[in-house]
């Protein structure tokens, strides 16, 4: 265990190389997100379908995914499962350029989105590891901005590369995720959880893990193999992941949405300028978590969840019942405020309930919840819309964004401060 006087200053090198690596591996994979339509129907002569998929395919691996790659990480090191996920979005990139059909694209597709899910959720944990105790929402929060921060970037770069022809954007990928790789690959493999989790020197035995044997009669090799039984269920989906990742999957209804449909929304009410709103939530998103971020390790993860999740609640209800542009813009304010927070709240009541030999499948799966809730909420919020109107659906979004405080609520304290992972 280190000493506690390192335990309190972040280290700052490590970090440039996990933060870095994860903006440029999303760089690389988002690239692709808007040229890719267009790829889909002049190489294939494809309709919509088909354009749907291709572009989804990678969220359906990842949903999949998270669980086995926390696991993994937890049992093998974050840093080797890290790097693993962003030479996949590596190789990924490259075969873009190959002749391999449209089965074949649908197949790299779901390749890029298992190095999606190893590149976030191994360096998620690491993150976590790095940090000091008192600031581990905040680097959670910090993490999320870098892998958003990714994705807009990639997707702007990608549309005006585009110009050059596809070959350019699929290249720009390929570097991007590499440069990635090394950025990763720089941090050295003694630095925090790099090891696998619980582990606080390399060679050091492993809280929790029974040898093969501990005696002439292999009691401990039994005892192991009855312990593994039937246990694959609560390895990729721990328990305490269960509820907090119900609470986000929730609230991903207001998201979906808000990016769907508030322009539509406001067009329907003479307000030409909806974008706006989305401009002012996604700025408003990043500012509170550089800002404000260390709330959540400050006043009690449980606590700012509450507060986030009606906040979000909120902040939707002023958008459907908004009649012009300034009040849809107080309404994303708000929720911008209170959906930026809810996200590290939430992951940090993950963490303090789990063993830190079990985090990463535990933030695995709290994160596969985000996918799930997408998944879900799109078609219904377009089901919503269609039946009752556009304001029903940020009605709807405030709803389940109430009731993940209630969830929220019913998380259970630790009962005692967890180890941190040296």
């Amino acid at each position: 265990m280190e000493a506690p006087a390192e335990r309190n200053t972040i280290p700052r090198l490590a970090l440039v190389g996990v933060f870095g690596g994860l903006f440029c591996g999303y760089l690389g994979l988002s690239a692709a997100i808007p040229v890719l339509p267009g790829f889909v129907r002049e190489s294939f002569g494809a309709g919509d379908l088909a354009v749907g998929l291709v572009v989804m395919a990678t969220a359906l691996t990842a949903l999949l995914v998270r669980p086995v790659s926390g696991h993994l990480a937890d049992r093998y090191g974050h840093r080797p499962v890290m790097l693993a996920g962003a030479l996949i979005i590596t190789v990924g990139g490259l075969l873009y350029f190959l002749p391999l059909g449209l089965n074949g694209l649908v197949a790299v597709r779901l390749l890029l989105g298992a190095g999606e899910a190893s590149l976030f959720t191994a360096g998620a944990v690491w993150v976590v590891s790095l940090a000091p105790y008192d600031r581990r929402g905040q680097l959670i929060g910090l993490y999320g901005i870098s892998m958003w921060g990714g994705i807009s970037a990639g997707t702007f770069l990608g549309a005006a590369l585009l110009n050059l022809g596809y070959g350019a954007v699929w290249g720009f990928g390929v570097v991007a995720a590499f440069v990635g790789l090394l950025l990763i690959g720089s941090v050295p493999a003694t630095s925090g959880a790099s090891t696998p989790s619980g582990t606080g020197r390399p060679g050091e035995r492993r809280p929790g893990v029974i040898p093969d044997a501990e005696g002439p009669d292999g009691e401990g090799r039994r005892e192991r193999a009855r312990r593994s039984r039937g246990s694959w269920r609560s390895t990729l989906l721990p328990r305490p992941a269960l509820l907090p990742g119900l609470a986000l999957a929730l609230a991903a209804a207001g998201y979906a949405g808000l990016a769907a449909f508030v322009v539509l929304h406001l067009q329907a009410r003479g307000v030409s300028s909806g974008v706006v709103v989305l401009s002012v939530f996604s700025a408003v998103y990043a500012g509170t978590r550089l800002f404000i971020g260390h709330l959540p390790d400050r006043l009690g993860p449980r606590r700012v969840a509450i507060w986030s999740g009606a906040g979000e609640a909120t902040g939707l209800s002023i958008i459907a019942l908004a009649p012009n542009l300034p009040v849809a813009v107080l309404g994303s304010l708000i929720m911008g405020v209170g959906f930026s927070l809810l996200h590290p709240s939430l992951a940090l009541m993950v963490m303090n309930r789990t063993d830190p030999s079990r985090q990463g499948a535990a933030i695995g799966a709290y994160t596969s919840f985000w996918d799930l809730g997408l998944a879900v909420w799109g078609p219904l919020a377009g089901a919503v819309a269609a039946g009752f109107g556009y304001p029903a659906v940020f009605v709807v979004g405030a709803a389940c964004a109430a009731t993940a405080v209630v969830v929220s609520l019913c998380v259970r304290r630790p009962d005692a401060r967890p180890a941190v992972v040296s």
